[in-house]
């Protein structure tokens, strides 16, 4: 969509759009992710701080390198 507000899109394994998010916002002490699911049914996610820990949970050395590198390396669909 040219010239439209930044979006982000999560695709599923088979490389088909799962998901394109069109804002995060400030709800209280909760981060929600609005967007549209399968480009075409509109909603709205709530992450929680205790979910938030959680993820922090799952990290590992390895995987906080990737995510700091990952917005510069080369993108594509693959």
């Amino acid at each position: 969509m040219p010239g439209d507000a930044k979006m982000m899109t999560l695709y599923s394994a088979d490389n088909s759009k799962l998901m394109e998010v069109s804002a995060l916002e400030i709800d209280g002490n909760q981060l929600l992710i609005k967007g549209k699911i399968f480009g075409a049914m509109p909603m709205t996610a709530k992450l929680r701080p205790d979910e938030a820990r959680n993820l922090l949970g799952m990290l590992n050395l390895k995987l906080i390198f990737f995510l700091l590198t990952f917005p510069f390396r080369k993108g594509g669909s693959q």
